[in-house]
């Protein structure tokens, strides 16, 4: 039953993360076709991660209210229909529309799938089987883009998004053996008004960021939406505070691992999601590659991702995590400085491989570390809402991180657009490493059971974040 938990758990939130990746590689095609140029290539990306990334949160409490295999099911048959409309998309506004649907979808499933072996695996078990959950999700970031190059130059773009009914399928096939009755639920009201505020608040930034090319920051067209976003989060962060049944319960952020945690997630997958759309449409857009070979330039950070994930999982089991997020970051940093030499000919074995795979050692020593100590700050019974708080947090980080693509580039992704974005991904991997050792303490041997525990079930008033990975990467 554990190792069938930890498949559909790892092959729900593939599907999800891998199709938030492996559009990357299809944008130059879906605008040669659809039109709408760079504004509708970061649409495809953030309309995702709009809904994806602020009802997340509401996911979480449905999934701890309502039992996570039923959230699952409803969530991955609307990732089914939503993919099967972007696959026969006419237009690129009905594209970005069936996108934002999408992401709605695929909110309901990464905190699911996560809270599902926290509630599955015993304490000692859950160190490795968070890093076996977080090798393979993660790296649907890094092979996204392979597998997406090879669909689009063999076939068509549209495929990138049909070829997820299969994964689905086989993902609700076996859920039918996963025993529901001894799933541990918190019966609470439901938060719809915090997840108004949240999609409000999100969206409006977001737009202003994209659009801001094209009006100008002067523009009512960006300042209306802008300062209606703003404040709307702000009443987000006050309704939480005071809500009865929050969506966000603010007391999960008392536990330090998880505030501080959450805070580093934000730079580091911010970084992630960044150099996953610059260098994809960079390689494509300005040096001349097939969206096949785009799409394989990551593979080698993929394979290390896979590899090293568990392996580093488990040492940060014995010895804590706050080494491996203070140092990880640090080398993902390097990586991508290494990439700074590149030119407009991108010349791949000298100018790119040798960053690409120092990135990969990065982030197989960060990732798994980090959703650990996120998640061993969460009480289980919370465990939804605990990975629904660390995957909107990745999410968001990722969504607003493109959304300034236009802000650290320019207008287009040359040689010197990807030079700014590799310095901005160094610059917030940097920052999320110190904010590790800052932060982050590891947990005493003692204290392993005290640890699961950490956030009370029943939240009064206080904050504390969870991890991509934890809440997860993912």
């Amino acid at each position: 039953m554990k190792t069938r938990v930890l498949v559909v758990a790892i092959i729900v939130s593939f599907v999800v993360f891998l199709d938030g990746a492996v559009t990357n590689v299809a944008l130059p095609a879906i605008k040669r076709e659809l039109g709408g140029g760079l504004a509708v290539q970061q649409w495809v990306v953030d309309g995702y991660l709009i809904t994806l990334g602020s009802l997340i949160l509401l996911a979480g409490s449905l999934s701890d209210h309502y039992g996570r295999l039923r959230i699952m099911r409803i969530g991955l048959f609307g990732f089914a229909i939503t993919s099967l409309a972007c696959a026969l998309a006419p237009t690129g506004e009905f594209l970005v529309g069936a996108r934002i649907v999408q992401g709605a979808a695929g909110a309901l499933l990464v905190p699911s799938s996560l809270a599902l072996i926290i509630a599955t695996f015993p304490a000692a078990e859950q160190g490795k089987a968070i890093g076996r959950w977080t090798a393979w999700t993660t790296a649907a970031f890094l092979a996204g883009p392979a597998l997406g190059g090879l669909l689009v130059d063999a076939v068509s773009w549209r495929l990138i998004f049909g070829i997820n009914l299969l994964p689905i399928a086989v993902a609700l096939w076996l859920m039918r053996k996963i025993d529901q009755a001894s799933e541990d639920r918190v019966r609470q009201q439901i938060d719809f008004v915090g997840a108004a505020l949240g999609v409000v608040g999100l969206a409006g930034p977001v737009y202003a960021l994209i659009e801001q090319g094209r009006y100008g920051w002067t523009s009512p067209l960006i300042l209306v939406p802008l300062i209606v976003g703003v404040a709307s989060l702000t009443t987000f962060i006050w309704w939480e505070s005071r809500a009865p049944n929050p969506m966000m319960p603010l007391s999960l952020f008392a536990q330090r691992n998880f505030a501080w945690g959450n805070l580093a997630t934000f730079f580091i997958y911010a970084a992630f999601a960044f150099v996953g759309f610059a260098m994809t449409v960079f390689v494509q857009e300005a040096a001349g590659y097939t969206a096949l070979l785009a799409g394989l330039v990551q593979v080698p950070s993929t394979v290390i991702m896979v590899v090293g994930s568990s392996f580093f999982g488990g040492l940060s089991s014995r010895y804590g995590p706050r080494l491996f997020m203070t140092v990880g970051p640090l080398v993902c940093a390097a990586g991508m400085l290494l990439t700074l030499s590149v030119t407009s000919d991108a010349v791949y074995w000298t100018q790119l491989l040798p960053g690409i795979l120092v990135l990969g050692v990065g982030m197989a020593i960060t990732v798994a570390p980090l959703t650990a100590a996120i998640l061993g700050a969460v009480d289980p019974k919370r465990a939804g809402i605990g990975s629904a708080v660390n995957n909107a947090i990745a999410r968001i980080a990722g969504l607003i991180a493109v959304a300034c693509t236009g802000v650290i580039v320019g207008s287009t992704l040359d040689v010197t657009g990807y030079h700014r974005a590799a310095i901005a991904c160094a610059a917030f991997l940097i920052v999320g490493g110190v904010i590790a050792f800052i932060g982050i303490r590891n947990p005493r041997k003692t204290d392993a059971p005290a640890a699961q525990p950490a956030a009370p079930a029943t939240p009064p008033a206080a904050p504390a974040p969870s991890a991509p990975k934890t809440e997860p990467a993912a």
